[in-house]
């Protein structure tokens, strides 16, 4: 009942996922991937469903964070290759095929990750676009592209290279080997590892402890941490220096400070 009281659906307009707000104040978006006889495949429509979804949270000023997550058995087992088989080069490059999927890692509000079970090609590449991963027990990630001939397309050598380091990612993509949530935590691809049950539970408590924070100071932290592996030090640093001197802008950062000094609870609003 406690899950019942604590989650709103929103799941009339889509198909290939489920949409929820959780949470004890509702302020924590929820998306589950939802083809369970597909493992979670990621076809063109879901991903059109999920930019959707994430454009509506991303709207929603009560919405602070945003867990997305899979079933116990498969976070996501790839991209829909009955989907890729017979396509031309001319029709990807054409098309620019694959570009729209960049779209979680280019909304403002954090995003977690839960995985569950299979992590493998696009949905190893969808968890990497998420802010943090927390894996169940049993996850496995892999891009196991090359098995069929051809290689990652949706960050798959770029990101898993910039979380795990070169050797490891080239093992990953070069065998198509799968590493476990184990193996995942020790080189750095997800910060946590959750009982298989508990996981969804941790991950939105996650979320809730990321919107009980000022939502505009908590954008300016995300854009912050993701300079980092765009710019150099200096020039990060030199970002974070902006950002920083931004925040005093904000009433938020002033009722934070007050808040502090006067030894009471912050009331952040969110501007």
């Amino acid at each position: 009942s406690n899950l019942l009281c604590n989650s709103v659906c929103l799941c009339g307009q889509y198909e290939y996922i489920l949409v929820e707000k959780r949470g004890e104040n509702q302020d924590v978006g929820y998306i589950q991937l939802n083809r369970p006889k597909a493992l979670n495949a990621l076809c063109d429509g879901l991903m059109l469903e999920l930019g959707k979804a994430l454009d509506a949270f991303e709207a929603d000023g009560t919405v602070g964070a945003i867990v997305l997550t899979g079933s116990d058995r498969a976070f996501a087992a790839g991209a829909d290759i009955k989907e890729m088989q017979n396509r031309t080069f001319q029709e990807c490059y054409a098309g620019n095929f694959l570009a729209h999927w960049n779209r979680v890692s280019t909304i403002r509000k954090p995003v977690i990750a839960a995985v569950n079970g299979f992590a493998l090609g696009g949905g190893c590449e969808l968890a990497m676009m998420c802010d943090i991963i927390f894996a169940g027990e049993k996850a496995q990630f892999g891009q196991p592209e090359i098995l069929l001939g051809t290689i990652p397309g949706a960050g798959g050598t770029q990101r898993l290279t910039r979380a795990v380091g070169k050797s490891l990612a080239m093992e990953m993509v070069l065998t198509g080997d799968r590493i476990t949530a184990q193996e995942a935590k020790q080189s750095g691809l997800v910060s946590k590892i959750c009982p298989v049950d508990q996981l969804v539970s941790e991950a939105i408590k996650c979320g809730e402890k990321i919107a009980a924070n000022s939502k505009i100071v908590s954008a300016m932290a995300k854009e912050a941490v993701n300079a980092a592996y765009e710019l150099t030090l200096a020039e990060g640093n030199r970002l974070e220096k902006r950002l920083f001197h931004s925040t005093f802008a904000t009433e938020d950062r002033k009722e934070g400070m007050t808040a502090f000094v006067e030894k009471r609870k912050a009331n952040f609003k969110d501007q």
